[in-house]
C-alpha cells in the first residue's frame, strides 16, 4: 500500500493573510510543517497542495524549495485537489494534514496509520474524541473513499472540508487516536490569529530551534512550565470543545515513545 501526506496550503486567509510564509525562527511556518511530515515514518509521498493561480505561486515556490512534490487544484474544491494529489504519485492511502498546523507531531501521525491499519477502520482521525491541542489534527482514509466522494459529494461544504461526506456515510467503520484531554484539549497550537503566530514564536524564543523536535509530549511539559505561553492566544480557545464528542467504533489511546496498545 502506497501512502501520501498530502498537506494543503494557501496564501489567502481572512484572519491571518500569508501566514504559512511568516517566519517561526529561521524557517517558514509552511517549512516547519513539512519537515515534520517528512519524518512520519511509514509516509512513501509528502505533497502540498496548493491552489491554481498567481496568488498561491509564493506557497508553491517555497514548496518546492523545501523539496516537496507539489500538485496545484481548484481553490474551493479541495476534495478535487487531495484526490489529484493522490492520483499524482499513486497513492492508495492519504493523511490529511493542514498548514496551519506547525508543531503536527510524526509520531503521532504514525501511530494513528498504525490504528487505521490493524483495526480495518474505513476513516481513522484524532479528532473524533478532541483530547488534543488544536494543531495537531490528522486523518486517513483510502484514495478509493476519495474517489467516492468525489463522484458523489455535491454539497459546496463537503467538497471544501475534503472528509465530511465520507465522515457522514452510514455504517461507516470509524476509529480515534485519542489524545489525554484535560488541560490540554483547550491549548492552541495551531496558527489562525494573530495571537496564535505569536504563540508559535514564543515556543522558538523559549526553545530555540530544538522547538522544530518537540513531539507532543515534550511541547505539553513546556506549556504546563510556562502557563504564561498558553495564555498569549487562550482568547482563541473554545472551552465547549472537550465536550464535542463523536463515537467512534474503534478508539485507540495515544502513547508517547510510539507505544501500541491493543485496539479495544
Amino acid at each position: 500500500m502506497t501512502l501520501a501526506v498530502i498537506v494543503q496550503a494557501r496564501a489567502g486567509s481572512s484572519r491571518l493573510p500569508r501566514k504559512v510564509l511568516e517566519l517561526l525562527g529561521d524557517k517558514r511556518v509552511l517549512d516547519r510543517v513539512l519537515d515534520r511530515c517528512r519524518r512520519i515514518a511509514v509516509a512513501d509521498h509528502v505533497i502540498c497542495a496548493i491552489p491554481e493561480g498567481e496568488a498561491d505561486d509564493p506557497v508553491a515556490d517555497a514548496a518546492r524549495r523545501a523539496g516537496v512534490a507539489v500538485f496545484r487544484g481548484s481553490e474551493h474544491d479541495v476534495l478535487a485537489r487531495y484526490l489529484g494529489a493522490a492520483r499524482m504519485v499513486g497513492a492508495d492511502e492519504v493523511v490529511r494534514i493542514t498548514s496551519d498546523c506547525p508543531f503536527i507531531d510524526p509520531d503521532m501521525v504514525d501511530q494513528l496509520v498504525a490504528l487505521y491499519r490493524e483495526s480495518g477502520a474505513d476513516y481513522a482521525n484524532n479528532t473524533l474524541l478532541p483530547g488534543f491541542p488544536r494543531g495537531l489534527d490528522c486523518e486517513i482514509v483510502s484514495t478509493a473513499w476519495l474517489e467516492r466522494a468525489d463522484a458523489e459529494a455535491t454539497d459546496p461544504a463537503d467538497r471544501e472540508h475534503v472528509t465530511a461526506w465520507i465522515r457522514n456515510r452510514p455504517g461507516l467503520k470509524l476509529a480515534c487516536l485519542e489524545g489525554p484531554g484535560g488541560e490540554a484539549a483547550n491549548w492552541r497550537w495551531t496558527l489562525d490569529y494573530p495571537a496564535d503566530l505569536a504563540f508559535c514564536r514564543a515556543v522558538f524564543e523559549r526553545a530555540g530551534e530544538a522547538a522544530a523536535e518537540l513531539d507532543f509530549s515534550a511541547l505539553s511539559e513546556l506549556c504546563r512550565k510556562a502557563p504564561d505561553l498558553v495564555a498569549i492566544n487562550a482568547v482563541h480557545a473554545d472551552p465547549a470543545r472537550p465536550d464535542i464528542r463523536r463515537p467512534a467504533a474503534i478508539v485507540r489511546d495515544y502513547l508517547p515513545a510510539g507505544a501500541r496498545p491493543p485496539v479495544r
